[in-house]
Formats: C-alpha cells, structure tokens, sequence
C-alpha cells in the first residue's frame, strides 16, 4: 500500500472516531466528521467551549480510527493544532469540500479548527488474507 492508496481510502470517509484524554486521565471518545488535504492532515470543525476542545487544548496527543467497511479500518494518532490565518484558509477549503454547509458554520460564534498532522497509522484488513500494514511518520510525510 502507498500513501496515495491510503489517503484515497481515508477520503471515502466523511466521519471518524477521536480519541482524547480528559483532564481527569479519563479517555473520551467523539465522532466528528473529518476531511483530508493531500499533504495527509486531518481536519474538522467543533465548537471551543466543547468538551472535546478543553481536551485538545489540555492534551493535543489524538488518535482517530476511521472506517470498519468491508472488515478494514485506519488508525492514526498525532498532535492536534488550531491553525491560523492562511493555513487556516487553506485547511477550511479542503474541510468545505467535503461539507460544503461548514461555510455556514464558519460564522457561529465560538466554532474552531482543528488539523491533526498523523505521526503513525496502521491500515487493518481483518478478511482472510488481509494485511495490517503501519505506516511511519517519514512515510506519511511523502
């Protein structure tokens, strides 16, 4: 598998499962809906004053899994960041193209950004003969 077979199949996916850790030690768990920019960032949009974001900002170590179609998955884990001005541009025109209503959610207070930079991923294939493959920080950084 390349990073450009594993990005196409990460891009057939509009929702994920974020994985965080509460101020308590305590993991929490959300499903977001995400998008993918072709230098393999994570992106989606919550509301700041979520539980989520208070995570983020304590903790920004994050892991996602997306898919379970077909018996395979993807899981990455990284750091989270809330990007600024043009690379904020930039992230918000790949997340509107997967959900073109985020423009209308741009403008409600509180809402913010977050990009995940993966540092490792693994790609499960759970059918007979399938492949867990793993994927290094240098391999996702193309």
């Amino acid at each position: 598998m390349t990073r450009a077979d594993l990005l196409a199949f990460l891009r057939k996916h509009r929702l994920g499962v974020l994985a965080t850790v509460a101020a308590s030690g305590e993991p929490e768990s959300a499903v977001v809906g995400i998008a993918f920019t072709d230098e393999l960032e994570l992106v989606f949009d919550t509301l700041g004053t979520t539980r989520k974001s208070v995570n983020l900002h304590n903790s920004p170590k994050i892991a996602f899994v997306v898919g379970w179609d077909q018996e395979i998955t993807v899981q990455l884990e990284g750091l989270a960041d809330e990007p600024l001005a043009s690379e904020l541009e930039r992230l918000k025109e790949a997340y509107f193209l997967v959900y073109p209503d985020g423009r209308a959610r741009q403008n409600w207070p509180g809402i913010t950004y977050y990009r995940v930079r993966p540092h490792w991923a693994r790609y499960s294939d759970f059918n007979p003969g399938g492949q867990i493959i793993e994927f290094t920080k240098e391999q996702l950084n193309g």
